[in-house]
């Protein structure tokens, strides 16, 4: 038997990235609060009044992009709309995983409920029915600039609409038959409601919410890993005390080295003389200053992601209280990306150190060790190739992080002169976390086969022992040459999805 998933109410503010996991990932159920409906009532009652005295505001009485000096003639307000999703589902390559849908179409809810879209009550209620009841468009991965993510948008629009195709129970389909089998209607538009579903970014805003849940993860795994390999090298832990750190408390440094110091309580490590050196590599004495920075960019990307979240970035934005609708660019996403360009290169510094981390562990000249951790002589690989993969997963991680988020070329004949490059920005970034993953996974396994190495398995600190354990419940020690990519990618599968172990 198993559980029914939770409920997630739309209020204020409209939903926190748990809330958006939560949908993406265990069909949490969505509920739309009273308040945010009499909010939704009270935008859509301005651009009614818009509509009626046709007053100009862009995407409703005017055409989009370079068209916004074209008005629309009054019986063309509502075909006009229809028209608006089709025009933009111009998305190529693979399709979106479902989870990524689920996520795009839950922010883009979100949205509307701050209040700022103006649309039609109606269509809020619709979209909210279509997730509940496992209705996900096709979308493409590729075709937004971040200036709004219009094409991904289009493409969940039209399929709401009964056009392109949906997945309804594992099967994809023609979206109208998709609707039927779920039980809904195609959407029924009215004035603005087709701008309404695509002037959003929430491709990118849903990319970051699944990121900062998996990243939180990846983090705690990743001490684990460097506490690990402490233990396994023998490194000097005066890395990790306070006083020296207090001399120049650069970002987040106090608080890792706290916590390395709570994964390794216990830790025969930690005695008078168990380090093999007064000092060590720069990869392990460095480790609070560098995963301290990558705890300071999560943040700077979560709070970068909750303004977005919790806000409408909507254009134009309709302001209920005065009555208006104003244009502006609070679509523009540059601080939202800078942020995760930023945590993109702080992974990538967590990346180089732990792929250094490993290749040490495995040279007897620096870990006093047999080389590649094997015991059975020299004849055998051992952990030898694995360092190509190391060195792979490092280099690419290297080269995703550079900056992809410059201006690209202008578009809308050029009135769309600026734009952020958002979901290219995420996309990599995921492509980043997946390869930090793999690497994570091998300095465990590493690490877990130097202590065995070492006999010193039931000598380890409370965290530490706990992450040893979880690898050896999963990937036996290395003795005779086997395959070990299976080994890594059955820990890495682990760890996305398990939470950290801290004792056992």
């Amino acid at each position: 038997m198993t559980n029914a998933p939770a409920t997630v109410v739309l209020k204020t503010p409209p939903a926190t990235i748990e809330d958006i996991v939560a949908i993406a990932r265990a069909d949490a159920r969505i509920e739309i609060s009273p308040e945010v409906e009499q909010r939704v009532v009270a935008a859509r009652a301005v651009v009614d009044r818009y509509a009626e005295l046709n007053l100009p505001a862009y995407g409703l009485t005017t055409g989009l992009g370079a068209g916004v000096d074209t008005r629309l003639a009054a019986d063309d307000l509502v075909t006009f709309q229809i028209r608006v999703p089709q025009a933009r589902a111009v998305g190529v390559g693979a399709a979106l995983p479902r989870e990524a849908v689920r996520a795009m179409m839950a922010v883009r809810l979100a949205g509307m409920a701050a209040g700022g879209s103006g649309v039609s009550p109606r269509i809020v209620k619709s979209m909210a029915a279509a997730l509940n009841a496992g209705f996900h468009p096709v979308v493409p991965s590729l075709g937004s600039i971040g200036a709004a993510d219009l094409a991904p948008l289009a493409h969940m629009g039209r399929a709401l609409l009964g056009y392109g195709e949906a997945e309804f129970g594992g099967e994809v389909m023609p979206a109208l038959e998709a609707l039927k089998r779920a039980g809904l209607e195609p959407l029924d538009l009215g004035p603005k409601d087709g701008h309404a579903l695509v002037v959003a970014n929430s491709l990118s805003v849903s990319q970051a919410c699944l990121l900062v849940h998996d990243i939180d993860r990846l983090f705690d795994w990743s001490l684990l890993s460097v506490a690990l390999n402490f233990e396994a090298f023998r490194a000097n832990t005066t890395a990790f005390d306070d006083r020296a750190l207090a001399a120049r408390p650069a970002f987040g440094q106090r608080a890792v080295a706290a916590r390395l110091r709570e994964i390794l309580a216990g830790s025969s490590l930690l005695e008078e003389g168990a380090a093999r050196r007064l000092q060590d590599p720069l990869s392990y004495r460095c480790a609070p200053q560098v995963w301290g920075a990558f705890s300071h960019a999560v943040a700077e990307a979560r709070e970068a992601t909750l303004i977005e979240l919790s806000s409408s970035g909507d254009n134009p934005v309709v302001l209920a209280s005065e009555g208006l609708i104003l244009s502006h660019a609070n679509f523009d996403l540059t601080a939202f990306v800078l942020a995760w360009e930023r945590l993109g290169q702080a992974l990538a510094h967590c990346a180089a150190a732990t792929a250094y981390r490993t290749m040490k562990i495995m040279s007897p000249g620096m870990s006093d060790l047999p080389r590649f951790l094997t015991t059975m002589g020299q004849n055998r690989a051992g952990f030898a190739t694995v360092q190509k993969t190391v060195s792979a997963l490092e280099a690419e991680i290297r080269h995703l992080a550079a900056p992809v988020s410059l201006t690209p070329i202008p578009v809308a004949d050029g009135v769309e002169d600026q734009a952020s490059m958002a979901p290219r920005v995420l996309a990599k970034t995921a492509e980043i976390v997946e390869r930090l993953r793999y690497l994570v996974a091998i300095e465990l396994i590493a690490s877990a086969q130097a202590m065995d190495i070492r006999g010193l398995p039931d000598q380890m600190g409370s965290g530490s022992g706990a992450a040893y354990r979880f690898v050896r419940s999963l990937v036996e020690p290395l003795g005779e040459d086997r395959a070990q990519g299976p080994d890594f990618m059955r820990l890495a599968d682990a760890i996305a999805l398990s939470a950290p172990v801290t004792r056992g």
